[in-house]
Parts: structure tokens; sequence; C-alpha cells
């Protein structure tokens, strides 16, 4: 059976709708930077979804072809996630505002691959895809101390659930600490296109310090 990130990491990808306090580990991400309105059609957004996963799918086929990744097990494809922020609002989302919106886009790579191991799926997607890939990057990101809390509805909606994680850290004697090197994260369990609006899932993920 293949190895479900979501599943043997329940507490980082299945949290409940309740805040709770979480240190994130240091991560290896397939990453791609954007800017733009998410919903729009043809929009940058789209476009780095279709690059994550055509780099991530390269890595999880490789064991089928002459390519050979050490410690490779069989994986599923864990969830798209994304890092957001928008200039001069001091880690708060207008999302009235979504032009105005910056991304990251990224998919989490199990720990065995390596730099070498992406370079060689960028090369590889770009040869049997003949697509551009020359945006995709080997991100790793160690994400820390943070509140965080499942999303069920509207990405719109997200304000209610931001609002009640803001009061849960207060409350246990954190502070918001999103800075230009930290940031407001999701992370999507549901597709949209596929999924009734309010049965969408999202976890919400914000970074935290302890208040002096």
């Amino acid at each position: 059976m293949a190895f479900d990130y979501k599943k043997e990491y329940k507490e980082f990808y299945i949290p409940k709708n309740k805040p709770s306090i979480v240190e994130i580990p240091k991560m290896n991400y397939i990453a791609v930077r954007g800017q733009g309105n998410p919903n729009e059609e043809n929009g940058d957004y789209k476009k780095t979804i279709g690059l994550l996963y055509g780099i991530a799918y390269t890595i999880k086929m490789s064991y089928k072809g002459t390519h050979k990744i050490d410690g490779f097990f069989e994986f599923v494809v864990p969830p798209l996630e994304g890092f957001w922020w928008q200039e001069g609002m001091n880690g708060t989302i207008n999302y009235k505002n979504k032009d105005a919106m910056h991304f990251i886009s990224v998919i989490r790579l199990p720990d065995f691959v390596t730099k070498s191991d992406f370079d060689w799926a960028i090369e590889e997607a770009t040869k049997k895809k003949k697509d551009d890939f020359s945006r995709v990057e080997f991100l790793t990101y160690h994400e820390g101390l943070c509140v965080q809390c499942m999303h069920f509805g509207s990405y719109d909606d997200e304000p209610i659930t931001v609002d009640l994680m803001h009061q849960y850290a207060k409350a246990n004697g954190y502070e918001l600490d999103i800075t230009g090197e930290r940031y407001h994260h999701e992370i999507y369990l549901s597709d949209p296109r596929k999924c009734d609006e309010a049965k969408l899932k999202t976890v919400i993920r914000h970074p935290i310090k302890r208040i002096k």
C-alpha cells in the first residue's frame, strides 16, 4: 500500500475544526512563486498547479524508469498547499482584493528525494511533457511553531476561522508572527472542481511566537 502523508501525519494534515498549537518540522517542497487572483480562469495560479503536479508525478513514477532514487517507496502525492501574502497588509489577507495576492504554491516532497533527484525530474518532465518547468524550485522550509485549524466551506469565509485561531493563540500566551518569511498557509484537502463549496476542507495555519 502506498504511503499517504495525510494518514501518517494526521496532526499536520487532518486537524480538528478547533484551533490547536503545533510545531512543524523542516520539510522539502516542490514550489512555484507567483502573483494574482487564484480564481482567474487562465491566471498564473492555475498555471503553477499544473507545473507542480507535472514534477510531483514525474518523481512518483520514477521507480518505473531508469532513474533510481535511494530509499524510494511508493507514496500518494501529498495535497496541494499555498503560502499567501499581500504587500503592506501585515500578514492579513484582504479577500476582496485577490488581484494583489502573492503566493508560493507547493507540494511536499518525501524526505528521500534529494535536490539532484528534483533536478532530474525537471529535466525529465521538460523532455516528456514539452513544457517549461524553469519556474519550479526545490524549497526547504522550516515553518516552526504555528496555530492551525480545519476550515469547512468557502475560502472567502476563512476570516471566521482565522479569528478563532488568533483568539485561541492569544488565550494561550502566543501572538501572531507573520513576517516576510513566515506566511498565511493553506493546505487544500478538497478539489473545488469536484466538491460542493460548503463541504470544502482546508487546513489554515499561521505562525506564532510566545508573548514576551
